[in-house]
């Protein structure tokens, strides 16, 4: 894809159906994560439509940009931004949870094409995206990048900062963190379960380029991965100011959203109000 000339009204439509599928799919499953999933879909769109150097008729293609999930819960938006960008057809995000479908509510590495990992224990997808920029790097020689979609409260791992502390060590500027800052978590917001600010001054304490955005706003989600291809000796981290649910008035910013499905006539009211906005 990396498109040289950007449209970005064309990437706000496309972020608009993408929208548009979660709710649907998340409906026909009955179950999953509506909040996070509508709150990072202008940077899904980004970054297939705009950002990574991709395939869809190639999906192991050696040299691809490379997107790790490591906040797995969220899979509804990345099932859906892969099936528009082509990697597989929209019937399949249908079967969303169900019995022998390769799109579970987790993702599991290589059950549709284009998903690169395997999700579910918070903290992990980190670690793995390190550690493949290193080995692009050091044993590939390869010029590809590597995006990782993490979450604010999967900050409270330790894992996390360990794989902070090691990108660091081996300068990793192949490597660029999307945090979704939408300050919510299934047990409540992040300043009561476990506050992270300063969060931007700890990532760039840890010697990281660090870049605070609106993660609704393409126009600057589209600028910021535009810098994270400037070697500069320091991985990337670009925190995404998200509202969880966008979209959809009766959701966004509600906690209790993070992991429940819309049913019956929400679902109805969900995709009337994506569809006039």
């Amino acid at each position: 894809m990396f498109e040289s000339i950007i449209d970005i009204a064309k990437l706000e439509k496309t972020a608009k159906t993408v929208r548009q599928d979660v709710i649907k799919m998340l409906g026909a499953a009955g179950s999953g994560h509506s909040a996070g999933s509508l709150g990072m879909a202008d940077v899904f769109t980004a970054l297939y439509f705009n950002a990574m150097r991709h395939d869809p008729k190639k999906p192991h293609w050696k040299d691809r940009d490379r997107l790790i999930l490591s906040a797995g819960h969220i899979c509804p938006v990345w099932y859906a931004t892969l099936a528009e960008a082509g990697y597989f057809p929209k019937r399949e995000l249908w079967t969303l949870r169900k019995l022998g479908s390769p799109l579970q509510g987790h993702p599991h590495i290589n059950s549709a094409p284009g998903v690169e990992n395997s999700g579910g224990p918070l903290g992990q997808g980190v670690s793995i995206a390190a550690g493949i920029a290193y080995a692009l790097r050091t044993f590939e020689k390869s010029g590809a990048h590597v995006y990782c979609v993490s979450s604010d409260g999967e900050h409270n791992e330790g894992q996390v900062w360990e794989a902070i502390m090691f990108a660091a060590k081996h300068r990793l500027d192949n490597l660029t963190f999307i945090i979704d800052r939408n300050n919510i978590q299934i047990d409540g917001t992040t300043d009561d379960v476990m506050p992270l600010e300063p969060f931007s001054r700890k990532y760039q304490s840890f010697n990281w380029k660090v870049t605070d955005i609106d993660g609704n706003d393409m126009k600057a989600i589209v600028a910021a991965f535009k810098k994270t291809r400037t070697r500069s000796g320091k991985p990337n981290c670009i925190i995404a100011h998200t509202v969880p649910g966008k979209g959809v008035s009766f959701m966004e910013g509600k906690r209790e959203w993070h992991g429940k499905a819309p049913k019956g006539e929400e679902v109805a009211e969900a995709i009337r109000e994506l569809k006039k906005k």
